[in-house]
């Protein structure tokens, strides 16, 4: 939800639906008073509202139906759960205080480090949904800074393995179709996705590196500005790494060519009530409806669906079209 441009203060409100009163009410009163006022401008204080998910993990009641603290909660060799020897029962619900099922960020970043945990907390999922807390699953996205890290340092010398020389065509294409994505979800809030193809292009410049042994500075430098909005601590240390005196914090967000960041074609078959029976070609970047709107136009639609009622249209981008008719 949001409000028209002109009457919005604030461009976004992250918060969740629990602040809904003692948040968002309250700020949206006293802006009005202060709009009648005549001491603010807008009439809304935040152009636009989003509601963040809950994390999720698992809580523990006693024989009493109390909570007790979940991280002195062990498992049995029986299945069990036990807290301090007593059976204990899981209990799913929002992670808080209240439950006593809060995971302390300090151990985190003991453990892991603060990056870490941000780009996890990121990583889990839609930022409007609930998501479960897996302490376990923060290896992945640990994992993935110290591959960004060993890709720009050396680590047994701390030597810097960046080298200023041209990239190739794959390398462009993958850099600038990366780019388009991740300001595309950035824009969004979908930190998950935009995480998701970092990701890839961190692991094709870790075998660009163990090939060559070096990396582009044209691939190394944009691919650290991109991760920093979700770490900026390992962005910061490898940019200065890189012999930059200024903080990346000043730095344009990287910027794509559309020639090259232009997904090549794919061919996606297509089946009719469950049977192949004929297949498109599209953009590899093409949503659904862009599909299902080239799909209607192929002459071999029509053959198919001829004198029957087509019920529905299942389409997964760049996989395939399945028609439902009767």
């Amino acid at each position: 939800p949001g409000t028209p441009p002109d009457e919005g203060g604030v461009d976004l409100y992250v918060g969740g639906v629990e602040h809904a009163v003692l948040h968002l009410l309250y700020s949206r009163f006293w802006h009005k008073v202060l709009y009648d006022l005549g001491y603010v401008s807008t009439k809304e204080p935040f152009k636009r509202l989003y509601n963040q998910g809950y994390i999720l993990a698992d809580a523990y009641l006693d024989a009493r139906g109390m909570y007790v603290q979940a991280a002195d909660v062990v498992k049995g060799d029986d299945g069990r759960f036990l807290f301090h020897g007593a059976p204990v029962r899981p209990r799913s619900g929002k992670m808080g205080k209240s439950l006593k099922n809060a995971v302390t960020p300090d151990d985190i970043y003991a453990a892991y480090g603060a990056d870490t945990l941000r780009l996890y907390e990121m990583a889990m999922g839609p930022l409007d949904a609930d998501r479960p807390w897996q302490t376990d699953d923060m290896v992945g996205v640990y994992r993935f800074l110290q591959r960004l890290w060993r890709n720009v340092v050396d680590e047994q010398t701390g030597d810097l393995l960046v080298a200023d020389k041209p990239l190739d065509e794959e390398a462009e294409q993958r850099l600038h179709r990366t780019i388009k994505v991740v300001r595309r979800d950035f824009g969004e809030l979908r930190f998950n996705t935009a995480i998701a193809r970092l990701i890839e292009l961190n692991n094709y410049a870790s075998r660009l590196a163990s090939r060559d042994g070096i990396i582009a500075r044209a691939l190394a430098e944009p691919l650290i500005l991109m991760v920093a909005p979700l770490a900026p601590h390992i962005a910061e240390a490898l940019w200065s790494r890189m012999g930059h005196p200024q903080s990346l914090a000043y730095e344009p967000f990287p910027e794509f060519d559309e020639a090259l960041a232009a997904e090549k074609s794919v061919v996606m078959p297509v089946q009719v009530n469950g049977k192949r029976r004929f297949q498109l070609e599209v953009a590899g970047d093409a949503d659904e409806e862009e599909i299902r709107e080239q799909l209607i136009r192929h002459p071999d639609y029509g053959r198919h669906t001829d004198a029957m009622t087509v019920d529905r249209i299942v389409i997964v981008p760049s996989r395939i079209a399945n028609v439902v008719v009767r």
